[in-house]
């Protein structure tokens, strides 16, 4: 019935847990796919010990090729009338499951989604999201919702989906960071219900080597182009002009994030020269994302970088 997709890379600390919480669901009729990205520790032994154990485990071994790749490569495969994706270093409750899946099916919803912890590992200190939305929502209400990204965030691994609306409309993640937002709203329209639950139902585990915490130039500037993959997207399908404010506000509470994740990167760098113009250069990103003249033509590989690293700026301005 439920098809789990995990990617899994070089998380030997984490995996074990992971694919433990998965196999205590009261939920029972569900198939684990576990793609392990080119891990180069003891991740892929572990999985191989798992899938000789228990028949619902399924593992893809493939080349390094990121995150997005391992979630397509296991929805390639999937066979469950619903997916649900969880990260391999997090880990879920044990009614994980069972409350997504009959939440689908009692409100007649294509998509269910639950409120998460945040989990930081090195003190097992939890805090709950404060999401304050809960209830049925029509596609008109989910999109506005998702499209702030606060209430209904684009996370992919709260949620339950009917496969149906990533195979039906080829849906595809792409090769990048960030990847969920880019690929949230084309789902969330075409699903004609979602519902949320008002509890906490994930672990997302906060760790040195979580995808916030090693912020980079490379992942602000996918930050930026998810947020013109999510224009072009809309602009192509027809439905800019009737979520435009939503995608306003999403325009502006992403350059806000990138301010700061601009000053992190500077910080860490310990070198702050040139902080000021890679900000400058989010801000005309930014607004040109979010202008009334966009072109919906753009190709993701048209989308050019926006932040520098620290060290090029550096040896710019040197070398001047």
């Amino acid at each position: 019935m439920i098809s789990i997709v995990i990617p899994v890379y070089n998380v030997e600390r984490y995996i074990g847990k992971c694919l433990s919480s998965l196999l205590e669901q009261t939920f029972t009729d569900f198939e684990i796919i576990a793609v392990n990205d080119g891990s180069h520790d003891r991740s892929l032994d572990i999985l191989r010990r798992f899938e000789d154990r228990y028949p619902c485990i399924t593992i893809i071994d493939q080349k390094n090729s990121g995150i997005s790749q391992s979630r397509n490569a296991g929805l390639a495969i999937a066979r469950g009338e619903y997916v649900c994706f969880v990260d391999s270093d997090d880990f879920v409750a044990p009614t994980y499951l069972e409350e997504l899946y009959n939440a689908c099916v009692e409100t007649n919803s294509e998509i269910s989604c639950c409120f998460y912890y945040f989990r930081f590992v090195e003190n097992d200190f939890l805090f709950e999201y404060p999401f304050r939305c809960h209830g049925i929502f029509d596609r008109t209400e989910a999109m506005n919702k998702l499209l702030r990204d606060v209430q209904i965030q684009s996370l992919v691994w709260n949620k339950m989906y009917k496969r149906s609306l990533f195979a039906d409309y080829d849906i595809k993640f792409p090769s990048m960071c960030f990847e969920d937002m880019a690929v949230a709203n084309k789902v969330f329209a075409h699903a004609n219900r979602v519902v949320v639950l008002d509890r906490p139902l994930y672990y997302y585990n906060q760790h040195p080597a979580s995808t916030l915490a090693t912020m980079n130039a490379d992942k602000i500037n996918d930050f930026i182009r998810a947020i013109a993959m999510v224009r072009i997207s809309l602009e192509r399908n027809g439905l800019y002009e009737k979520y435009k404010k939503s995608y306003l506000a999403l325009t502006r509470k992403t350059c806000g994030c990138c301010y700061l994740y601009v000053l992190k990167l500077h910080n860490e760098k310990k070198c702050m020269r040139g902080c000021m113009t890679n900000m400058r250069r989010v801000s005309r990103a930014i607004k040109h994302y979010s202008a009334d003249e966009f072109s919906p033509t753009t190709m993701f590989s048209e989308l050019p970088d926006v932040v520098d690293s620290p060290e090029k700026l550096e040896k710019d301005y040197l070398t001047r």
